[in-house]
């Protein structure tokens, strides 16, 4: 059938489960998820699917782009290149575009818990020179 080095009865809060360690072969595991109610069990599970989509992802795809709002700056420089041959209302728009695009670093580097003025600075000054 198979095997497994421990086999342990284990108590999580009150329930009783059992505990396969040391399983030949590796190619599956349970995770065990417990909260104080369903929405918070359900935001868990959503979170867990989450995280094993990404790292699916990464290992299917393995090509990434370098350091996060890189590619949003150079759009938003190119579109201000663009905006200096244009006039009128659009040249407006695209200057505000331009603009957006450059706040998605900063978006990305709050939401990661970073110096987001430390890194859009550091990037910014990568670009223009």
């Amino acid at each position: 059938m198979g095997h497994a080095d421990v086999v342990e009865e284990i108590m999580i809060g009150e329930d009783k489960l059992i505990r396969f360690s040391g399983v030949a072969g590796k190619k599956a595991c349970t995770v065990v998820l417990r909260g104080a109610n369903k929405q918070i069990l359900d935001e868990a599970e959503r979170s867990l699917h989450d995280a094993l989509c990404v790292l699916t992802q990464t290992t299917l795809e393995t090509r990434t782009v370098l350091r996060g709002g890189c590619a949003e700056i150079t759009m938003a420089n190119a579109v201000d290149e663009a905006a200096k041959k244009t006039s009128g209302k659009r040249q407006l728009a695209m200057y505000a575009f331009a603009r957006a695009l450059r706040q998605l670093p900063t978006i990305i580097a709050d939401n990661a818990g970073y110096d987001s003025a430390e890194l859009i600075a550091q990037i910014t000054a990568e670009h223009y020179s």
